[in-house]
C-alpha cells in the first residue's frame, strides 16, 4: 500500500502519497521536495497562473519514466478546486469540451504537486469568475535555439526583441524556459491589436533583419545554428510553461525570470541553469522579477 499522509493547507484537507518517492533520480529530489518547492514559491507563481486554464505534464514514476499531458481535471479532483469547462476544438480524443482546473490558490497547487504534475503550462488568457475566456492579457515570444546555437544566441535575439518592443511602447520580461531556450513575456491588456498577428509580424521582421541568426518558420531543417522565434504560442489553443514551473530534466530545473542586466551579461549556457533551490534563493533576493512594473518586484509579502 502506498504511504499516505493527510494535511491541511489553508483550511483544505489533502491526502498526499509516496512523499519519499524520488522524482529526479540524478538529484535525489523527492515528491516531498517538489511539494515543498511549489509551496514556498507559490506567492510568486500563483499571480501568473491564477485564472488560467491549466495543462500539466505528469511524471508519476519520475522524470526517467513515462509521462502524460493532462488537460481535463483528474476524476478524483476535490470539489473545492475551481474548474472551467471550455471548448476543445480539434481534440484528439473527440471531446467537444474540456473541464480544466484553474489554480487560484495554494491548496490547488499542492494538490497537483502531489500528483507529480511537475510542469505547469498555461495559455496567454484568463477566464472570468463565470469561467468564460477573456481576451489575451499577455503575449509571448518563445526563443528556441537550434544546435549548435544555445541560450547564448537567444540572448542576442532577446535583446533585439526588447529594443523593437520598446519602440512600440511595450515592455518585455525575460525568463529561461528551464530547458535550453528563453522566453520574453509582454503584458498585453487593453490593446486592440491581435497579439498573435503582432508577434508573427515582429518575428518575420527580425528574420529579415538577421537572416543568419533568426528563423520564424517552424520547419526543423531551417533551425540549425539559428534561434527560432516561436510566435505561434500566442494561438489561444496553445500553452507555454509558466514562470517558476519545474521542468522534467535530470535535475529540477525551473523556468526562471531574469533581469535584463542578466541577459546582457550572459556568456555561457551553464550560467542560467537554475534549479528549485536556486530559484527559492532568487525570489528571496529579488522578489518576482515578472511582477507588474507599477507594483515593483513582488517580494511575496502582504
Amino acid at each position: 500500500m502506498p504511504e499516505k499522509i493527510r494535511v491541511r493547507v489553508d483550511g483544505r484537507q489533502l491526502t498526499l502519497t509516496n512523499l519519499g518517492k524520488v522524482l529526479y533520480p540524478e538529484a535525489g529530489f523527492t515528491k516531498a521536495e517538489v511539494i515543498d518547492y511549489y509551496t514556498r514559491v507559490a506567492p510568486f507563481l500563483l499571480p501568473h497562473i491564477a485564472g488560467r486554464a491549466l495543462t500539466v505534464k505528469r511524471y508519476p514514476e519520475g522524470v526517467d519514466g513515462p509521462f502524460f499531458f493532462e488537460k481535463n481535471r483528474p476524476a478524483h479532483t476535490p470539489a473545492w478546486v475551481r474548474t472551467a469547462r471550455l471548448p476543445a476544438p480539434g481534440s484528439t480524443k473527440g471531446r467537444e469540451t474540456i473541464e480544466y482546473a484553474v489554480v487560484d490558490d495554494l491548496p490547488t497547487l499542492v494538490y497537483f504537486a502531489g500528483l507529480a504534475a511537475l510542469e505547469l503550462h498555461t495559455p496567454m488568457w484568463r477566464v472570468d469568475d463565470e469561467g468564460r475566456p477573456q481576451p489575451p492579457d499577455t503575449m509571448v515570444f518563445d526563443l528556441d535555439p537550434g544546435a549548435p546555437a544555445t541560450i547564448v544566441e537567444c540572448r542576442r535575439v532577446a535583446l533585439r526583441l526588447r529594443e523593437a518592443l520598446g519602440e512600440d511602447g511595450l515592455d518585455g520580461r525575460p525568463k529561461t524556459s528551464g530547458n535550453k531556450g528563453m522566453q520574453v513575456y509582454v503584458p498585453w491588456s487593453h490593446r486592440e491589436e491581435d497579439p498573435s498577428a503582432y508577434a508573427r509580424a515582429l518575428a518575420r521582421r527580425l528574420e529579415k533583419e538577421r537572416p543568419d541568426e533568426v528563423v520564424s518558420l517552424m520547419a526543423r531543417k531551417l533551425r540549425p545554428g539559428k534561434v527560432f522565434i516561436d510566435w505561434s504560442q500566442n494561438n489561444p489553443a496553445k500553452t507555454t510553461v509558466a514562470p517558476y514551473s519545474l521542468r522534467a530534466n535530470p535535475v529540477p530545473t525551473v523556468s526562471t525570470p531574469l533581469t535584463w542586466e542578466e541577459v546582457e551579461e550572459l556568456r555561457t549556457p551553464q550560467e542560467y541553469v537554475f534549479t528549485a533551490p536556486d530559484v527559492l534563493e532568487r525570489v528571496g533576493r529579488f522578489g518576482d522579477l515578472m511582477a507588474p512594473p507599477e507594483r515593483g518586484p513582488d517580494t511575496g509579502g502582504p
